[in-house]
């Protein structure tokens, strides 16, 4: 008698719980319409006395910084119309002074001119509570025509 009572247990694996749907997020809320923004109301312009295209200026203050940042701003503004008066006071004086020099005597050719040259002294308070005194000038660069 042969008893062949072996049986092959194979072993068995348990399946993991496959979950084929991905973890639910809550989405953020979509908004499909951007915020909206009021158009300006539409008015009629008041006619101005003003002889300059709007947004020119016709003065350009001089301060700390560099020289040729000055006068790129003024020679554009001189593209737009025809005088612009630089404008200084105390130790800014020189520069200017250098300004109106460069634009007039380096673009000879472009057919600039020094008008009209202002000086005067402010009176300002200072930190300490002093008045005092600071010179100022304002000098006017005009297009030949």
């Amino acid at each position: 008698m042969s008893t062949d009572n072996t049986k092959t247990i194979e072993p068995t694996t348990t399946a993991e719980p496959t979950t084929t749907a991905e973890p639910t997020t809550t989405a953020e809320p979509t908004t499909t319409a951007e915020p909206t923004t009021t158009a300006e109301p539409t008015t009629t312009a008041e006619p101005t006395t003003s002889t300059q295209p709007t947004g020119a200026r016709d003065t350009i203050y001089i301060g700390k910084k560099p020289l040729m940042a000055y006068v790129t701003s003024t020679l554009i503004q001189l593209a737009n119309i025809p005088s612009v008066s630089i404008k200084a006071r105390g130790m800014s004086i020189s520069r200017a002074v250098d300004v109106a020099q460069i634009i007039s005597r380096k673009t000879e050719n472009a057919g600039y001119k020094i008008g009209n040259i202002n000086i005067s002294s402010e009176a300002l308070e200072s930190q300490d509570g002093k008045t005092r005194n600071v010179s100022t000038i304002e000098i006017e660069v005009k297009r030949n025509q």
